[in-house]
């Protein structure tokens, strides 16, 4: 394990077995000196990874108070297995859900608030998530979710249809045609070239079964919409080229959930938490943070008064 402390900031990584012998890469920000006021489980985009792309947005919400938790999936970042290769998106989420769940047990988070934050194909991890366990998060920030990716991101049917009769002979070929999806994800070009530069990154053609099982899993979460109930604000820029907004407007008319928000952002492009300009980013986070603050106060009362009826029972019963 590894830790370095700086900024008020504790950072710490280390690495898990999953079931199928796979070491993967976690990592955790947390407050230095004092007790985090809630947990925010980060869920990375494809071919992206924990420790470098999302490390502005981890310390921001340290800043704010929060523990932030973070791991690369199998084939992604300092995590064992192909490069971007997703061979089940069940066992990615598999993965995800034990790992994160074990850490909210843990007996000094007990009693903490626990949010998803997800990009892109992390926005379908969460939504993923939530579905195997609807009852354990209490909240979801969904930025640019892979609920449908964009038209003009998609092979033809014609290629569609022939892609997948060769998926059982060829799964890890890189024989996608697709755009660069670093071109258009990220307005700032500083951001751009750091992604590139990035090792950790992912920046070749998807594989076969990649790009059909995200295909599969964007498909399967639109049919499903209805059935997310937790809470969740949902974050997408006007201009973005990679998800369709269309389907995080739907996601927010037809969920079930009593506490949801829709925030489309005038002009942004997909990378909303680090690849617009400095101003931007501080509008979107200024709607982060407040979102997460507000479900903690209102939680913390929750807590309070559950103690203190379970207390009150207690009592009652000598």
């Amino acid at each position: 394990m590894q830790s370095t402390e700086t900024e008020d900031i504790k950072y710490e990584e280390s690495f898990i077995k999953n079931p199928r012998g796979l070491k993967l890469f976690t990592c955790k920000w947390v407050p230095a000196n004092k007790e985090p006021r809630a947990l925010v489980f980060l869920c990375h985009g494809y071919g992206m990874e924990c420790s470098i792309t999302m490390n502005s947005t981890a310390r921001r919400l340290v800043k704010a108070g929060f523990g932030v938790y973070g791991m690369d999936y199998e084939g992604h970042g300092k995590s064992d297995g192909l490069s971007a290769y997703i061979p089940k998106f069940d066992l990615l989420v598999d993965d995800v859900s034990t790992h994160y769940t074990n850490i909210c047990e843990r007996e000094e988070n007990k009693g903490k608030m626990r949010f998803m934050l997800g990009e892109s194909m992390g926005g379908a991890v969460v939504l993923l998530l939530h579905r195997k366990k609807p009852d354990f998060w209490d909240g979801a920030l969904l930025v640019a979710p892979m609920c449908k990716i964009a038209e003009e991101m998609k092979p033809s049917p014609f290629i569609i249809s022939i892609l997948t009769k060769l998926i059982s002979v060829i799964p890890k070929w890189k024989i996608i045609p697709s755009q660069d999806i670093i071109e258009i994800s990220y307005k700032e070009p500083e951001i751009r070239k750091q992604v590139r530069e990035n090792p950790l990154c992912y920046k070749g053609r998807p594989r076969l079964k990649t790009a059909y099982e995200l295909l599969r899993i964007s498909n399967d979460l639109e049919n499903g919409l209805q059935e997310v109930s937790l809470p969740f604000m949902v974050l997408h820029g006007d201009d973005d080229k990679v998800t369709d907004k269309a389907v995080s407007q739907e996601l927010y008319k037809v969920a079930l959930s009593a506490d949801k928000t829709l925030k489309l952002y005038s002009g942004m492009w997909h990378g909303l938490l680090n690849g617009e300009t400095q101003e931007n980013i501080e509008i979107v986070f200024a709607d982060v943070i407040g979102w997460l603050e507000k479900r903690t106060d209102y939680g913390n009362d929750r807590f309070e008064s559950e103690l203190k009826h379970s207390n009150d029972g207690f009592n009652f019963k000598e």
